[in-house]
């Protein structure tokens, strides 16, 4: 069998994706057979990342461990990347080391780069277009509240950045609505857009993109929201600096008000870290802590799904 790797969400299926739910149920309930505690046992996973972390980079080596494995964190500047290696020849030696490599990059060409040279899967940790792993985790949560997906209304309100399109991509799989409200020029990915259109109409959910957050919170079952400026995004960084555009973007935020426009006792979550009053109101963040929270804790069972799912023949 080949290897498989998870760049983004196009490498799953509806089934697949079900599964993978349920295995993270299950492991969050915690009571592993020896079998499941040593999946791992003996292997090494790689975590080569070139933006900070806290949830991915810990749930991720937690996840590890509790597989039975052991995580290797790598940063770039200790590889010999730094000084003119190829990506090719990398991959080709750390596949040598480990079962498998999460990678939180900037370029998704780079993560292409690293999967079509390497022998071991492919886990994409975060990449300037998407973010696989979180949305998957986003997923569980919706379904530990909801227990199903179709019917569903996920409004996202913010900046159309790599959440956003992850968002968007996992609705068009498992069947649920996404509306995505961000201001002029930040919308989602022009591509990304017409691809997950195209997954959306085999499911029958419904994508859409406009510039009104009312619009897209009225009678929305779900409300998500994520930083204003993503990392490594210095033009955006420097344009919401500037008080005209800092006023456009605070139209985007969750607050009490939006909040009262989505249908009664609406899940409100953010994949964090939060910006307390900016993308969301220091409130609504505090009313909702619990959901949020266990949103971030939902990686760790999540990414013990992934991994067994990838490694494990």
């Amino acid at each position: 069998m080949s290897k498989r790797d998870l760049l983004d969400l196009s490498a799953l299926s509806a089934e697949e994706i079900e599964k993978l739910i349920r295995r993270a149920l299950y492991y969050k309930i915690g009571l592993l057979t020896p079998e499941e505690s040593s999946l791992l046992r003996g292997d090494s996973v790689g975590l080569l990342f070139e933006k900070p972390s806290t949830r991915t980079r810990v749930s991720f080596e937690a996840a590890i461990v509790k597989l039975g494995g052991h995580p290797i964190f790598l940063l770039p500047n200790d590889l010999q990347i730094k000084r003119g290696e190829t990506i090719a020849d990398t991959a080709r030696v750390l596949s040598g080391y480990c079962r498998a490599l999460v990678i939180r990059t900037f370029d998704q060409k780079n993560l292409e780069a690293w999967a079509s040279s390497a022998t071991i899967p492919i886990i994409n940790g975060l990449s300037d277009l998407c973010h696989p792993c979180q949305a998957l985790t986003d997923l569980l949560t919706i379904f530990e509240r909801h227990e199903k997906f179709a019917g569903l209304t996920l409004a996202y309100i913010g900046d159309g950045n790599n959440m956003a399109n992850s968002l968007m991509e996992a609705g068009a799989i498992v069947g649920m609505n996404v509306t995505v409200a961000a201001p002029k020029g930040r919308e989602p990915n022009f591509d990304w857009e017409k691809k997950v259109r195209s997954i959306a109409e085999k499911s029958g959910s419904i994508i859409r993109i406009v510039n009104d957050p009312v619009e897209v919170a009225t009678d929305a079952d779900i409300l998500y929201t994520d930083v204003w400026v993503s990392m490594g995004d210095k033009a955006n960084e420097l344009s919401i600096s500037l008080e005209a555009n800092r006023h456009e973007f605070s139209r985007y935020q969750i607050n009490s008000d939006i909040v009262r426009l989505a249908k009664p006792n609406p899940l409100v979550m953010h994949c964090l870290p939060a910006h307390r009053g900016e993308e969301i109101t220091d409130d609504v963040m505090n009313e909702n802590a619990s959901t949020i929270f266990e949103q971030a804790k939902n990686r760790l069972p999540m990414h013990q799904a992934i991994l067994e799912w990838l490694l494990v023949k």
